[in-house]
């Protein structure tokens, strides 16, 4: 008779790496500036959370086309909650004062957010798509591969309008089959499906109402974020020379979801 030996249980560190996650804060001046360790954390803990909003918009978009309007819902209410922590969080990084950031910038080097690609998949899958932001996702950057599978895909507003379709309103075929590298802009005819749906499907009009929270949402950390580089930085251009502050002005009021927007003013 042979003896076995237990197998080693799984621990928590094991199973979410803690060694290795901890392990990915690394300052880069010398000696290490105080806060370098907070901005670190910060935007690695944003890129975590721009991976889990992927993870369930992309989920979200396939229920859609798939008339499970209840499943959608709650992952909806998912992604509206991670927004409101991606807003949360600017007030942490607002402890910092210029002056601490000034103290390591230059260690920065030509990284910038700017450069992040998975917030640009998050746009995309949005369906805010403006062709002037590919001249920043030079060849080579890292995730700009699937950034740019991101801006050739159907997003959620067009997700949207097959559902609608599924349900049996008569959503024009030219909206369908739009050029979706486009940015949607807005339609009337959508409008008018849109005051249809809610008025007769109570389902329907919650998930309408979830979507525009989700785009409030995005618009309040757009708004968020130019506030925190305008008083870290002021007006001047941003590491690695992105655009800074009157770029991103440009994008607040950028509506996912035009028709949502637009069709408030029937009620």
């Amino acid at each position: 008779m042979t003896s076995s030996t237990p197998a080693s249980k799984l621990t928590y560190a094991q199973y979410l790496h803690i060694e290795e996650l901890l392990g990915l804060q690394v300052p880069r001046s010398d000696p290490a500036e105080h806060d370098e360790m907070l901005f670190i954390v910060i935007h690695q803990t944003y890129e975590l959370w721009f991976k889990q909003v992927l993870h369930e918009l992309d989920r979200a978009g396939a229920l859609l086309r798939q008339s499970d309007v209840w499943s959608v819902l709650h992952t909806l209410r998912r992604v509206r909650t991670i927004l409101k922590t991606l807003v949360g969080q600017v007030d942490i990084i607002e402890t910092m004062t210029p002056r601490c950031f000034e103290s390591f910038r230059s260690r920065l080097d030509t990284a910038s957010g700017f450069q992040s690609m998975q917030f640009r998949e998050f746009e995309f899958l949005l369906g805010i798509k403006r062709a002037d932001v590919l001249k920043y996702m030079t060849e080579g950057m890292p995730g700009r591969d699937a950034a740019m599978a991101r801006f050739e895909a159907p997003s959620i507003g067009d997700d949207l309008h097959a559902f609608l379709a599924l349900k049996g309103f008569d959503v024009p075929h030219d909206v369908l089959m739009r050029d979706v590298r486009e940015l949607y802009t807005g339609d009337a005819r959508m409008e008018d499906i849109l005051e249809q749906a809610t008025r007769s499907h109570p389902d329907i009009e919650q998930l309408l109402e979830l979507l525009l929270d989700i785009d409030e949402g995005f618009q309040e950390w757009r708004f968020r974020h130019v506030q925190l580089v305008r008083r870290t930085i002021g007006d001047k251009h941003g590491t690695g020379g992105s655009p800074g502050v009157e770029f991103l002005k440009k994008t607040i009021y950028m509506p996912a979801f035009p028709d949502l927007w637009a069709v408030r003013s029937r009620f």
